[in-house]
Order: C-alpha cells, then structure tokens, then sequence
C-alpha cells in the first residue's frame, strides 16, 4: 500500500468512526480484509498460470556472451526471459556474472561444465556462487573416451560397456554434488540412443544403472528427437527425473540419426521453424515435475542474428 492509499484508508475510517458514513468501524475492517484477500487469491491465480519458467541456455548466445555478458544479459532480460543456463563464464569471475546476472534481473538455476575430472568441488563451488542449484555436464567424458581433439566423435560408437561406466561416473559426480550442496543432472545428446543386442540403448543404461537420488536429468528434446525418439514418452515413463529440458528444433532429417558431428549432423533452427512439435512435449513436462524450460539453438546463424533468434525462440515458447 503507498502513502496515498494508506492516507485514503485512514480518511474513509475516520468518516466511518464520526458517523458520517452508513458502516461501523468493525464492518468496515471486515470488508477491508475480505477485499485484500480477493487481491492476494487474484494475484496468486494470476501467477498460477505462469507454470513455465523460460529461460534460455547461453551456448545460444556464445559469442554475444563472449563480446559482451552484462549487455547480452540485459537484452535477453528485456526479451522476457526469467533465466539462464550458464555455459562458459569466459573471463569473469563467478561474483562478477552474478552481479551481471542481478542487475539484469535474472536468475541462473543451473550451470553447464564437464565435472569428470578429479575433483570437480571448484566447479561445484562456481555454480553456487552464480546461485545454481544444478550442475549439468554437456558432455559427460570417461577414461574411455579420450578427453582430447576429437573425443566427441569417439562418442559415436561406445559400446554397452562404456555406457555402464559412463553410468558409474555418473553416480560418483552425484556423490560428490550432494556433498557439495548441489544437484548433479546428466544432459543427453544423439548418441546416447545407439542400440545394443539385448534391444537397450545406450540412454537407457544410463537410467537404469544411475542413482535417482543423486542423478537428475536434463533433458535435450531437440537431440532425443533427431534420434527418432519421442520426448513425450521420456517424460510421461521417468516422472520426477527430469528438473529441466531444452527446448531445441532442427530442420527436417530424412532419417533418424545418431551422428552427433560430421557430414551427417542435423542442421538446428529456430523453434518452430524445423520439425519438432513441442505442446505434446510441454504438457508431458508439465505433468512430470520440470522445473526449467530452456531454449537452446545450434549454430550456425544463417537467417538472423543469435540474439534475434533468442527473440524467436521465446515467443515460441511463450505462445504454447
């Protein structure tokens, strides 16, 4: 309440009081809270409707972010979105894109990184510092997969084998998390949808043989999609695993794929601009206990800028 409105509400008393008005005093207060409380069930209907938190991971916007963090930030604010997924802070400290982060009036509930190293307790500590309270690995590395020039193409064919263990590395970063004081989510690509002879893939070794309680999931609708795989029913089968999706299209692919890079690699575009039908998607997630919607397109930009396209991608997801 301001001071005019408080100075209103003391006046209209006081005429009740003086018996210059046809309430008393206790009647009037009676209507006076049942008023405020029409007020606040209003807003709170209001705010009721706005399930969705949308935000946006900043690998979109990489080299914007890269160029200039503080005025991306504050151009993404002005977009509409409420969050961020951190991707690389390049070269500001943890305190520096938080305050960034603040006076663009945004939040950043989760952060990407590769934690497969020895300790990833800095990592850990960064992403709390930016007010994360999940840690995401992009990509998760594994002694079997050589950390070095072309360990993305090494993902391409794993076998059955490396998936447990890939599994097993992602139950001791959830370890490691927990202890830390934040949550551990494993992102999916492409690649993790190879099938094996027993008819598993190599996604769902990993959700067979990871601990719910220390690993969450992070779910890219964009790559499950390409490899012929139906987000919806992910969703609707693993209720309470999935805090976050991105929210990713590609242009139309003539077959499924599992190719992450080279010749074969889906092109990504604006949403609403490929092939992915994404209200079936939301309503599963709606249902099944996401926290975050975040946009994400793949480079390259050929029709707009990155920062247009975030613009794009949001009233997608806004209009659905």
């Amino acid at each position: 309440m301001t001071i005019r409105d408080r100075s209103r509400s003391n006046a209209v008393i006081e005429e009740r009081n003086s018996g210059m008005g046809n309430l008393t005093r206790r009647k009037f207060l009676q209507q006076s809270s049942a008023a405020a409380a029409l007020v606040a069930s209003a807003s709170f209907l209001k705010a009721g409707t706005a399930k969705r938190a949308l935000g946006i991971q900043l690998y979109t916007v990489l080299a914007d972010m890269k160029r200039d963090a503080p005025g991306t930030l504050q151009t993404l604010g002005k977009i509409g979105y409420q969050y961020v997924e951190a991707y690389d802070l390049g070269a500001q400290t943890p305190e520096q894109f938080r305050r960034a982060l603040d006076d663009a009036g945004l939040k950043c509930p989760s952060t990407h990184g590769n934690y497969s190293g020895a300790d990833p307790t800095p990592q850990f500590d960064a992403a709390l510092a930016i007010g994360a309270r999940y840690a995401v690995s992009s990509m998760l590395m594994t002694s079997v997969v050589a950390d070095g020039p072309d360990h993305y193409g090494a993902h391409s064919d794993l076998t059955e084998d490396e998936f447990k263990k890939i599994a097993a590395l992602a139950n001791a970063i959830g370890a490691k998390a927990k202890k830390a004081g934040i949550h551990y989510a494993y992102h999916n690509h492409n690649f993790e949808f190879i099938k094996f002879a027993d008819g598993r893939t190599g996604y769902q070794v990993v959700l067979d043989e990871t601990d719910p309680e220390l690993v969450k999931l992070e779910l890219d609708c964009g790559w499950m999609a390409v490899a012929g795989v139906n987000p919806a029913d992910y969703l609707r089968t693993y209720h309470g695993r999935y805090r976050m999706i991105h929210v990713k299209d590609f242009k139309p692919v003539k077959e499924s794929t599992t190719v992450l890079f080279g010749p074969g690699r889906p092109t990504g575009t604006e949403l609403g601009r490929g092939y992915i039908d994404y209200k079936p998607i939301f309503a599963a997630a709606e249902v099944s206990g996401v926290e975050y919607y975040l946009s994400e397109q793949e480079p390259p930009f050929v029709d707009m800028t990155a920062l247009e396209a975030a613009r794009v991608n949001y009233e997608y997801m806004l209009s659905i």
